[in-house]
């Protein structure tokens, strides 16, 4: 007996959170410069009203190609945008002269160049849309977009060190004036595979050898693929030297494998693989330095950032005295010191702006982060595939570990890494990959939502499950 959906798609409701996200854009905008020129000029709504213009044109492809795709998604990630670019221009500001920041262009700096992003980020989205109809398209491909994932995460570490290295890290492609991190893009493609990997091999990798302390561990022969994404982790952690991007891909598979299999043994597994591989990096940087040296170094400015506040910890106690300079309600947007932070435009944005909007204000931002999160979680248990649901609840918990490891880093829970906050700090690698990865979740929420018309269609032997289209709802179990 066929099941049907509710057919209010809710675009209205996106439509009305959308403007309502704009005009926050807006508010902030005009904070910005009541704060900083001590008037707000006729521009101050003309940034707010561009990203209107290209988030209402995105809408309008949501309404036509996925109208039953989830109504919340598209004006979180707009607001967090739109903020984003906002603060960049405040950054611009204050490297300008007050006589002159009457005058600057509302299209230059960073902040002109973020916007530029932001338009070709979402025409990328748009053409996700368009070109991909059934998320489960995507797995036809599975094994060509894992190797292009592999390619893509190692081109940076066999390139010679001007053309890949920025801050140390060595996660860059850089031609001239151009410069791309193709391990953004790497993420998404590597997702593909380990979903579809793992629709097809769980029912092996849910097996288990022996019980210990109440858990289930899997058998040694099956430890493999785990073991393998390790090593590739390990060596994003020792080539590229970045802690961020390796913790990145290792979570992102061993989430997908617990998702998969329910297995909590794999989670144990997992961590304790990754803990022991960051420890032997840690004490072999201390006791031969080479590859290793790097990882050591932000392990002992982490340990102790105040031993050399004025050197090598300057980063990071720069960052902690902005956070603590905010308080509760921050200073308003305009009004702090931001640019004291090094790098306060990638890897410290929260740190600069928890000094001009508080601990209310960043708790505000990490609750929109949520709600990302909760809808991308929410897709995946309604969509009625395997490989939707392993695909949105990997997606979901890339944005979620990616905010984790960047707060985590500015506020010295974990060591710093190099990964940007999606969708604020400045970069188009970043942006884009991650409006590709909503696109994503667009895409497989409207298949989630979506009325069922009719029965599924009989399976021909050898055809994975992923591969079928109206297939009937599947819950992943061992």
């Amino acid at each position: 007996m066929p099941r049907f959906a509710a057919t209010n798609t809710k675009r209205n409701s996106e439509l009305a959170l959308l403007l309502v996200a704009m005009v926050l854009v807006a508010a902030y905008s005009a904070t910005v410069e009541a704060n900083m020129l001590d008037t707000v000029t006729l521009d101050f709504w003309v940034p707010a009203a561009v990203l209107s213009a290209v988030y209402l044109a995105l809408h309008v492809v949501v309404r036509f190609l996925a109208p039953y795709a989830d109504p919340v998604l598209l004006p979180a990630v707009a607001l967090l945008n739109g903020l984003g670019v906002g603060f960049l221009r405040r950054l611009d500001l204050a490297e300008v002269a007050p006589a002159e920041r009457i005058d600057f262009p509302i299209f230059a700096g960073t902040g002109g160049r973020q916007l530029a992003w932001t338009l070709a980020s979402l025409i990328l989205a748009a053409g996700l849309l368009i070109v991909i109809r059934d998320h489960r398209a995507v797995s036809r491909y599975a094994y060509t977009l894992g190797l292009a994932g592999l390619v893509l995460m190692m081109i940076p570490a066999v390139l010679p060190a001007r053309f890949s290295e920025v801050n140390n890290a060595k996660l860059w492609i850089k031609v001239g004036g151009f410069s791309i991190q193709p391990g953004e893009f790497a993420k998404l493609a590597l997702l593909v595979f380990f979903a579809y990997y793992l629709v097809r091999k769980r029912e092996v990798l849910s097996l288990a050898s022996r019980r210990f302390l109440g858990i289930d561990f899997p058998r040694g022969r099956d430890l493999g693929p785990v073991v393998v994404v390790w090593l590739f982790s390990l060596m994003v952690l020792v080539f590229q030297k970045d802690l961020g991007t390796s913790l990145l891909y290792f979570g992102m598979f061993v989430v997908t494998l617990y998702i998969a299999t329910e297995r909590a043994s794999w989670m144990i597994i997992g961590l304790l693989l990754f803990f022991g591989g960051a420890f032997l990096a840690y004490f072999l940087g201390s006791a031969i330095g080479g590859p290793f040296a790097n990882f050591y170094q932000r392990a002992e400015i982490w340990l102790d950032p105040f031993g050399d506040p004025y050197n090598s910890g300057f980063q990071l106690v720069q960052g902690l005295l902005g956070l603590g300079t905010g308080g509760l309600f921050g200073t308003g947007p305009g009004g702090g010191q931001p640019t004291q932070v090094p790098e306060v435009h990638n890897d410290f944005i929260f740190a600069g702006m928890g000094e001009e909007i508080g601990l209310f204000g960043l708790s505000a931002l990490l609750v929109i982060y949520l709600l990302i999160v909760e809808r991308g979680l929410r897709a995946g248990l309604a969509v009625r595939d395997s490989f939707g649901k392993l695909m949105a609840g990997g997606l979901a918990f890339t944005i979620a570990l990616q905010v984790f490891v960047i707060v985590g880093g500015i506020s010295g829970l974990i060591p710093l890494t190099g990964l940007t906050t999606p969708f604020m700090s400045a970069g188009g690698s970043s942006l884009m990959a991650n409006w590709l990865l909503v696109a994503m979740l667009l895409r497989i929420s409207h298949a989630a939502r979506s009325p069922v018309t009719g029965a599924a269609p009989a399976r021909t032997p050898g055809t994975p499950p992923a591969q079928l289209h109206g297939a009937p709802t599947e819950v992943i179990r061992p």
